[in-house]
């Protein structure tokens, strides 16, 4: 599919607030920054103009010389409740900065509710001369943002596999891992030790890789001819996480696999089970799908798909600076994520 490619929006400048407002470059100068040398009713009128127009300052010198902002950015649409024990970003952004840093490039990260907000900052950031480049993370079903990106003319690597039929966009490079792969693994794991009734607890539905795991679970679930295997969303805390893993241990023909899409999901569930009374994996087996310390330090050790979560930030941001080099965007598959069975796993009912 041929990139699409658009004209990248220009940013409105003082010139052009000028001549909106019938006045003077300086007097422009004068009225945003706040200077004497205009009347009260010049000032009002400029500084109405620049809000129409969508003008901000820009707020790093480099940027006011023509050099770029030197840091590119990284915004996370997600309640922060769910992040504060979640290791996989720490461990992306770790990465990340590892690669930022050769180039003396700074990382400007927020933590926003919705993908709304998420869009509203690239805009600003874009106006204000923020950032040079965006890493995006979570692609969407329906996704806004590459076109966004594409319309402001903003380089953006996007972690994660694109939703099916995303149009291709010149400025924007991905790094992704094959979900699928990972969750036919898992099941294919389970299945043999002769796992049937196996329960996915997932993340957010919006998500396209949410999605794709979904539909690889039913896809190997059809394929072995097991009807007692379903997915079912939360927002990846543990409050949710054990909520769920409560009420399908309620049910007359409860899972004996459940496989959970982060480790604080995982760890969730494994203490609902304690809580229950039930043996993990003699009565109940589960699956993290991130390794992490708190997978290894459980008791017992959960088994977990394993991958260097710094490594795959470090892919990312490299192919936003080979981007802001000039090169064009490319697709990178990364490594495959790899199953370490641990104690939590073992035949149903061993």
């Amino acid at each position: 599919m041929d990139p699409v490619r658009r004209t990248p929006a220009r940013r409105p400048t003082m010139k052009d607030i000028a001549q909106r407002a019938g006045v003077s470059e300086s007097a422009v100068s004068f009225a945003l920054n706040d200077r004497p040398g205009v009347s009260p009713a010049t000032r009002d009128r400029v500084r109405r103009v620049a809000e129409q127009l969508g003008w901000r300052p820009s707020t790093a010198a480099r940027a006011l010389s023509g050099e770029g902002a030197a840091t590119v950015g990284l915004v996370l649409a997600r309640p922060a409740h769910t992040l504060g024990v979640e290791s996989f970003f720490l461990q992306l952004v770790s990465g990340i900065q590892e690669v930022l840093a050769r180039r003396h490039l700074g990382l400007l990260f927020q933590v926003v509710e919705d993908l709304g907000e998420e869009c509203a900052i690239y805009r600003r950031w874009w106006a204000e001369r923020r950032v040079d480049g965006l890493l995006v993370v979570d692609p969407r079903l329906d996704d806004p943002r590459p076109a966004l990106l594409d319309e402001l003319g903003l380089p953006a690597v996007v972690i994660g596999a694109l939703a099916p039929g995303t149009p291709a966009h010149s400025g924007i490079s991905t790094v992704w891992a094959d979900d699928a792969g990972a969750m036919a693994s898992i099941v294919d794991h389970l299945y043999g030790l002769g796992h049937r009734r196996i329960l996915h607890i997932a993340g957010l539905p919006h998500l396209a890789h949410t999605q794709r795991r979904v539909r690889s679970l039913r896809a190997e679930a059809t394929r072995r001819g097991l009807p007692d295997v379903h997915s079912i969303s939360t927002d990846y805390s543990d409050t949710e996480g054990a909520e769920a893993t409560r009420r399908a241990l309620a049910q007359p023909r409860p899972p004996t696999a459940i496989v959970y899409d982060n480790d604080v999901l995982a760890m969730a569930g494994l203490a609902v089970a304690n809580e229950l009374g039930l043996a993990v994996p003699g009565d109940l087996s589960l699956v993290a799908w991130d390794d992490s310390v708190l997978c290894r330090s459980a008791h017992p050790a959960l088994t977990a798909l394993v991958r260097d979560t710094s490594s795959f930030g470090r892919h990312a941001a490299e192919q936003l600076l080979s981007l802001l080099d000039g090169n064009p965007a490319r697709e990178i598959q990364d490594d495959l994520p790899r199953l370490m069975a641990r104690a939590s796993t073992a035949p149903p009912g061993s």
